[in-house]
Order: structure tokens, then sequence, then C-alpha cells
């Protein structure tokens, strides 16, 4: 089963001008009427944490958000469960918005004035909707790219030509998608949040970090591993911390620690622990390079223009996709003399990124967009 409905699939014709293209709802000023089409939010999910991030910023502007769930899932969505959810995390900012599941027959409330698609997916629901909304597609990764050459990246690839104004993370996919697809896009900048992540350790650290995602492929997993095992014969004494996900079914031929899932209150203790952290990104950038900045650690980061045109930081090495090269870097970290001060340096170098500011360029976005 493809995360969108056969019937959705089918139904849209990009190739032919739809309806309300030339008829979308035009607004300039005042509060904004915003739906939401997105998959079922999950506790561990950093894309859904930041979507909710970006509703908080428009409701603090005033706007008005509606949440839709859309899935092709056999299961039934409990929204009192997903609400129990948010309301325990604290990866999730409390929103005002309604949540309810997606109808197509009945679509998005009439007051709707601007209508996010927010996951390839849920592009379908949006350009099929009877309203009259304003078309937007927040778009935080190039998800063509999350799956083998076949149907579901030829429909995922397909939505970048539905018309809709890109609002995107970071400026190398407004740039990607504005060049290949013709695409309207704006963009707002990486930032971190510094109530999570600060240096709290001024002492030299013996610790390192990877990000180990094995279910997300581009986050290159085992090619990972294939740095971590040279790195731990360089560096025998450095404890490995592996977090993410549960890789205790993993054959690893070094010693780890195994530390999971993490809530995001724990992370910037282990954080703290490490001198270098490894975080592999074959399409937008993650998140965390900078928030491991914010908490005093070096990361390293596979080379290439997905990541550098995301950040330029000069405390991020990154480094050719070469385990051995890889290593190397990361072995170089604990040769450091001034380790210590350079965890304060890399520190202060994030600290004017604030999302406050990613979030004023979002709003900028969304106001231009609505104004036609």
């Amino acid at each position: 089963m493809m995360l969108v409905a056969n019937d959705d699939a089918a139904r849209v014709d990009w190739t032919q001008k739809p309806d309300w293209l030339d008829k979308m709802i035009s607004v300039d000023g005042g509060p904004i009427e915003i739906g939401w089409i997105m998959s079922p939010p999950g506790a561990e999910s950093g894309g859904h944490q930041n979507l909710f991030r970006f509703i908080d910023i428009a409701e603090k502007a005033g706007h008005r958000c509606a949440i839709y769930l859309y899935t092709t899932g056999s299961q039934d969505v409990s929204i009192p469960d997903i609400r129990s959810m948010l309301r325990q995390s604290s990866a999730y900012p409390e929103v005002a918005a309604s949540i309810e599941i997606y109808d197509k027959e009945r679509g998005v409330h009439g007051n709707t004035q601007a209508l996010f698609a927010t996951g390839w997916e849920t592009a379908y629901p949006a350009f099929l909707d009877k309203t009259l909304a304003r078309r937007l597609y927040f778009v935080q990764d190039y998800e063509a790219s999350f799956y083998p050459l076949g149907s579901e990246s030829l429909l995922a690839g397909n939505t970048y030509h539905f018309g809709f104004h890109g609002i995107t993370a970071g400026g190398w996919l407004s740039e990607k998608l504005s060049a290949e697809y013709g695409m309207k896009t704006d963009h707002f900048d990486f930032a971190v949040d510094k109530s999570h992540y600060s240096v709290t350790n001024f002492d030299r650290r013996n610790e390192v970090f990877f990000y180990a995602r094995p279910v997300t492929p581009r986050r290159a997993f085992e090619f990972g591993l294939l740095a971590l095992a040279e790195f731990a014969r360089l560096k025998p004494d450095v404890k490995i911390n592996l977090a993410g996900w549960d890789v205790s079914n993993w054959v690893i031929p070094f010693e780890y620690t195994n530390l999971s899932s993490l809530d995001i209150s724990e992370l910037n203790a282990v954080y703290n622990r490490c001198a270098a952290g490894l975080v592999m990104s074959l399409s937008n950038m993650s998140l965390l390079p900078l928030e491991l900045l914010s908490s005093g650690v070096t990361p390293i980061v596979n080379d290439g223009p997905n990541n550098r045109l995301v950040s330029d930081n000069s405390f991020i090495e990154y480094v050719p996709a070469s385990p051995q090269a890889i290593a190397r870097k990361m072995a170089e970290v604990f040769d450091h003399p001034d380790a210590v001060a350079r965890s304060i340096e890399m520190s202060q170098s994030v600290a004017e990124i604030n999302w406050s500011d990613s979030g004023s360029q979002f709003l900028g976005a969304l106001q231009g967009a609505m104004r036609g």
C-alpha cells in the first residue's frame, strides 16, 4: 500500500490546468485561515515536530490553523491518542489548531484561505480539494529520492509540478525545485532552539555520537557503520554512542552504546559528553548539525550542495563520502589541543540563529504568496 490512495493518484492530471488555479483566493493583510493536510504525527517524527513548530509560529502571528490527517493505513487513527501524544512530548509545541481526519467528500473548511500540502502524498488531496484556497507546499525534503526508481518516486516527484507555491526548509530545496521543476519557491533558514541545546561540559570530551536511523535510508546507516568501524580502530578508547533508533537487532562490528530513541530533553546531556557527531544526510540536511554545534559538538557531515547550501558554518566538517576520510576527520577532532575553547566557540557561532528569525522568513513568504 502506498502513502497516497490509488484513486487520488489516478485522478490528478497535473498536465491540465486545474479549475482552482486562476480562481485562488488572494489575501493582503489580516489573519489567514490556514489548512494543513498531513500524515498522522508520531512521537519520533522530526518532520512533524518541525511542522508543528511553524503552525505554532503562524498561530502566534494571529493566523488560525486547522489540521487534516490523511492516511491510507488500515488502522483507524485516534484523534484523542494523537492529542495525548502531543501533550506528553516535549518536542511538540502546544497549538490551538483543530485536528480532524481528512474527508475528501467534505474537503477542508469553507473558510480556508491557504491550504498547505506537507508531504508528497498530501499534495494529492490538496490538489483535488474543491476549495479555492491558495495552494502552498511546506517542503522539508526532496521526497522523490526517498524511494528506488519506481511508482512512488515518480508520484512524489510529480507533486512539484502541481502549481503549488513552495516554502522550503533551507535554500538547497528552494533552488532545486525552482531550477528542475519551475516551482515558485521561498525558503526559511535552519535554526536551533537554545533552550534545549547548550554547552554544559567545560572539560575535554571522550565520546562520539552517531545519528543512527537504519529505517531511514537517506541517513546512510550502513555507510556510517563503515566509517565508525575505522574510527574505532583509530581511537579504540573513545566511547561510541548510537541514537535515533533501537539498533539491538543489527550486527555492529565495534563496541557501542545503544541509546535507541531519546526524548529531546535527554539529548543535550548526551551531546555534552561528545566531541564529534556523525550525521549522514543524502538529501536535505538534518537539523542535527546546528543542534550539535549549540552543544559544543563538531558535526561531521558528508560533503555536498544539499548540505552546504543549508549551512556554511565553518565549524561543520564537510567530508567527502569515504568511510576512511570520515573516520580520519573524526579522529582529528580529538587531537585539537584547544578542544574546550573550540566547543564554546562552536556554540557561540549559532548563538544568533533563532527559530524566530526563520519564522519571520516563513511568515513573509506566506504573506507574499497569499497576495498572488
